[in-house]
């Protein structure tokens, strides 16, 4: 196998992997797979008890990427003091978009998602699936405001919330 140019990656980084969220690269090996040596990425999700193995050569091609930009995670705040905007399809067709928005890993996208998913107690109470795609884009983007802030999740978490409030408000 030939070597293509050498990632950005490095142990220890963060990476957003699109469908998994926020990880961290604990190393890299070289594994063999069906007879070929394959220089992988050994990243762990924490929260998730969770390893993932990707290989170097298609990491970037596979959609994983370096944390956001401090901007990035403003703009993405921002995002949620807009009014929700609710298509009016049908559930499954709205579930189906959030869940690609949701896995595509692109943070401004999860927030859309969060912005257009939040209910206040005020608002009707959501349906189960509702409430699970709220949940995961929610995870998602506090992991990434935590890991881009530096604070831990429970700090991010209030920090997402009081922007959601404060749009009610």
């Amino acid at each position: 196998m030939s070597k293509t140019k050498k990632t950005e990656f490095r142990p220890d980084d963060f990476v957003v992997y699109p469908t998994h969220g926020v990880g961290r690269i604990v190393s890299i090996e070289e594994q063999e797979v069906a007879g070929l040596r394959l220089e992988m990425f050994v990243i762990s999700f924490e929260k998730d008890k969770m390893t993932l193995r990707v290989p170097t050569a298609r990491a970037t091609e596979i959609g994983m990427r370096g944390l956001s930009t401090p901007d990035l995670v403003e703009r993405a705040l921002d995002t949620l003091k807009g009014k929700a905007r609710v298509k009016r399809a049908m559930w499954s067709r709205r579930a189906q978009e959030y869940e690609q928005k949701i896995n595509s890993g692109d943070l401004m996208s999860i927030a859309e998602v969060v912005r257009d998913l939040h209910r206040n107690d005020d608002q009707r109470e959501q349906s189960y699936s509702e409430r699970q795609l709220y949940e995961a884009a929610l995870d998602r983007l506090t992991r990434e405001v935590a890991a881009v802030s530096g604070i831990d999740e429970a700090g991010a978490q209030k920090k997402v919330e009081t922007v959601l409030t404060a749009r009610a408000a």
